[in-house]
């Protein structure tokens, strides 16, 4: 679930970023690249998973898929804090200078 909600925001983030210039703007790329990196590391983590359990990998209880997605949207919901706190440092806008002064 983790990796399905990860690849997902990925494809939707980078389809944003290819499609407007705004998102570019607005430093949509980094956001892409945390995404991107995360589906790495949860592909790399089902590998591994897949490795250990064998079939069992494909039937998980409702309660593991129930966390998983937990897990999942915290994932994105971290990342699109670490992406506010890189659009705030390097404001493209000048949208808080103007307001300091």
């Amino acid at each position: 679930m983790t990796l399905l909600l990860s690849l997902l925001a990925a494809i939707v983030v980078s389809v944003i970023w290819y499609v407007s210039d705004t998102a570019r703007q607005l430093k949509v790329g980094a956001l892409c690249a945390l995404f991107w990196g995360a589906s790495l590391m949860w592909s790399v983590d089902a590998v591994f998973e897949y490795a250990e359990l064998r079939e069992a990998y494909f039937t998980p209880a409702a309660a593991d898929m129930v966390n998983d997605g937990f897990l999942g949207v915290s994932v994105i919901v971290l990342a699109l804090l670490i992406w506010l706190g890189i659009l705030f440092v390097s404001d493209p806008r000048h949208r808080l200078r103007k307001a300091g002064n």
